[in-house]
This record gives structure tokens, C-alpha cells and sequence, in this order.
């Protein structure tokens, strides 16, 4: 983001100062709430963004255990106190809140405020909330100069599910059907991923919208240390293969005792070191990045375990981008 640049952002929570602990002054001592700017109208420049997503309407909708809204707060608190390898600043945009009902809406002003933080050339970090925020990160993508430019948009959702239901009405299941039917009114097809989905927690229907749509999918019993390689084919091939990356990490992909606090904990998952390295090699890619992280459930966390686990994502995927686009 150039030195020159103002943002002017519209969100229905303003951004609150982070807290955590203070070992000191210097940059021996730095620590995530050290490098947090809440002003948006400051110049920056910054070396990330956050903004929250605060909404449980999908899940509700999607017959899930609500509490997801909540997911925003436990995100920031558990990454404050994070130890920062090097220097760098970021900005907290603040929250988009869906408190009345109107999932769509809340969609389309969480675009409004990620579009234009990916114009600014900087890794942009959205805290859900439930699934259902990813087709709003999308619609931030599909307005940004990149992706208007004809930049090819690769989608690769890190999950044990597909969410690619057929409903009535949008919620944390369909978001990525909204988004091929979106490409597809945009003389497109979705270029879409998934890692980690888990057979017993899809149904033969989904498997075959999967195929009508071309989606690629690696299991998550094909997701194991041993399995390595085929998880790096799977990924740099995803990487290789578009010009602007939308990693949408489900926490229900980890393990239940890694992440139990999440809607629909897995009984299979994929380890927390493979899931890590995937997020590293989209990192480490330098290519225009936006990430969503979704369904911590802080009413359902153990000892703020998923919490941790989303924070620690969060962590490696920023220091890897900054540690690569400094080394440039």
C-alpha cells in the first residue's frame, strides 16, 4: 500500500485498540498488538489488513451451532500476543456485523470493504464468522483491478465439506455454489479447490455438483505426512494456475482436538502441520491474497485451542508473505 494512499471504509463496527502482553520496547520485543493501526485514514503504508465479518445467519440457516458472530474477537485476541519474527504494521478495518437477518446485504458491504484493501497491494485477512463469508470475500475480488483486468481467480477452500449445497436461500453451505453461478453470469467457470473434504460429511449429491463444476478435490485421508507430495502437487498446481488467490481456511478441516470449537468437528481431519505448509506455500506464492478463516465457535472452544489454531494460520501465512515480498 503506497505511502500516499487513504482508505475510506464502511463498516457497521468501528476498529478497537489490541491488547497483550508487553515484554519491553524494541523490535526484539514486537508482538501482533504492537503492529495493529486502527486509523483507517492514515496513509500506511501497511504490510496486511484485517477486517471482521461478524455473522452467524448462515449457520443458522444451515441448521448449524450457532455462535460463529463471535469468531471475529476470539481471532484478534488469540493472535495479540503472537511474537513477530521482523517488523510490520497492520491495519484493523473494523467489522461488517449481520445482526438483522440480511446475509446478502452483509455480503455485499464486506465486498465493499474488501475490494479496495486488495487494491492496495497488501494481504487481506477477513475473521468470520461462519462460512458464509467467503462468496462475501468473493464479491471483493471480483471488483478489484486485478481481477477486472482478466486476472485468472483461483479459489481453494481448505475444508471437510464442499459447500456447494442447492438452498433456497445463502448460508455457510452454499457459498461456493453462489460463486460458480456468479462466474458463470460472468461468462466464467469457477476455478475452485478443496483440500481436506471428508466423504462421510458429503453426500453423493454434492460429490456430483463437485464433478458437474470441475472442482478438484483432495481427501483428507490423502492429506497425511506420508502423503506430502501429492499435497504439494495439489497446491502448486493451484498456485501455478491463477494470477489472484482466495484461501478460505474452514477450521472443521482440523481435527476435533485442534479445533472442537467449531460447528461440525471432524473425526478424521487433516493435521495442523499439513494444513500450515499448504497455507506457507500460498503465502510464500507473493501473488494478490485474500484470506478468510471461518467457523470458530468460541462458545464451543476448549481452552481457546481453535482459537489458537486459527491465530497460528493466520500468523505463518503473513510472516511468509512479508518474509517473501522483502526478500524481493
Amino acid at each position: 500500500m503506497s505511502a500516499a494512499a487513504t482508505i475510506e471504509l464502511t463498516v457497521d463496527a468501528a476498529p478497537e485498540r489490541w491488547h497483550g502482553r508487553d515484554d519491553g520496547p524494541g523490535n526484539e520485543h514486537l508482538r501482533w498488538h504492537h503492529a495493529i493501526s486502527t486509523d483507517t485514514g492514515a496513509p500506511g503504508p501497511w504490510d496486511a489488513a484485517f477486517v471482521g465479518f461478524r455473522s452467524d445467519e448462515g449457520v443458522r440457516r444451515n441448521k448449524g451451532r450457532q455462535g460463529a458472530a463471535n469468531g471475529p474477537r476470539e481471532l484478534r485476541a488469540a493472535l495479540a500476543s503472537m511474537a513477530l519474527p521482523a517488523p510490520l504494521t497492520a491495519l484493523d478495518a473494523g467489522d461488517i456485523e449481520v445482526t438483522d437477518g440480511e446475509l446478502e446485504l452483509g455480503h455485499h458491504r464486506l465486498g465493499q470493504v474488501v475490494g479496495p484493501l486488495v487494491d492496495r497491494g497488501v494481504p487481506v485477512v477477513v475473521l468470520g464468522g461462519g462460512h458464509e463469508v467467503a462468496y462475501g470475500t468473493y464479491l471483493g475480488l471480483v471488483s478489484t483491478r486485478a481481477v477486472r483486468a482478466g486476472g485468472r481467480l483461483g479459489v481453494l477452500n481448505l475444508d471437510a465439506h464442499f459447500d456447494l449445497r442447492d438452498d433456497v436461500r445463502a448460508s455457510s453451505g452454499t457459498p461456493f455454489l453462489q460463486m460458480a453461478r456468479s462466474e458463470e453470469r460472468r461468462g466464467h467457470r469457477l476455478n475452485y479447490r478443496v483440500l481436506g473434504v471428508s466423504q462421510p460429511s458429503n453426500t453423493a449429491h454434492l460429490f456430483r455438483t463437485a464433478e458437474r463444476l470441475g472442482v478438484r478435490h483432495l481427501p483428507d485421508t490423502e492429506c497425511g505426512v506420508l502423503n506430502l507430495p501429492a499435497v504439494d502437487a495439489f497446491t502448486d498446481e493451484f498456485i501455478d494456475s491463477h494470477d489472484v488467490l482466495h484461501l478460505s481456511i474452514d477450521l472443521d478441516v482440523l481435527p476435533a482436538a485442534v479445533a472442537p470449537g467449531v460447528s461440525a468437528p471432524a473425526a478424521h481431519g487433516v493435521q495442523m502441520e499439513i494444513i500450515e505448509h499448504v497455507c506457507a506455500k500460498v503465502a510464500a506464492s507473493g501473488k494478490p491474497l485474500v484470506v478468510d478463516i471461518a467457523e470458530l465457535n468460541p462458545d464451543l472452544d476448549t481452552d481457546h485451542r481453535t482459537a489458537r489454531a486459527g491465530a497460528r494460520l493466520i500468523h505463518r501465512i503473513l510472516t511468509t508473505h512479508q518474509a517473501r515480498t522483502t526478500k524481493v
